[in-house]
């Protein structure tokens, strides 16, 4: 089977919280990988996603490393919609 990975960069302007995960997060930038497998036997290309992750920094005795979580992709969104609303625009002035 073929598949294809597609990773991006997500941005939280505040900690965060992820459903089925029992921490929470420190704002920042985060790599999110998404692996998606080819569905064979049709007359049209089209994928399944099969794993979504994404990379936290972690501490360990001094240093840094990644761990990796595997999440429901629908939990992420919920988390950077949560985040955008709770960013408030700045300096923006009312005109009459």
């Amino acid at each position: 089977m073929l598949d294809r990975t597609t990773r991006k960069s997500v941005t939280f302007s505040r900690p965060f919280e992820l459903a089925g995960v029992n921490e929470k997060f420190d704002a920042g930038t985060y790599e999110v990988e998404t692996i998606e497998e080819l569905i064979e036997g049709l007359s049209f290309v089209a994928y399944r996603r099969v794993a979504t992750t994404i990379e936290i920094p972690t501490k360990i005795l001094g240093g840094f490393a990644r761990q990796v979580l595997t999440i429901d992709p629908n939990d992420l969104e919920a988390a950077i919609g949560a985040d955008s609303q709770s960013v408030a625009p700045r300096n923006i002035k009312a005109t009459s």
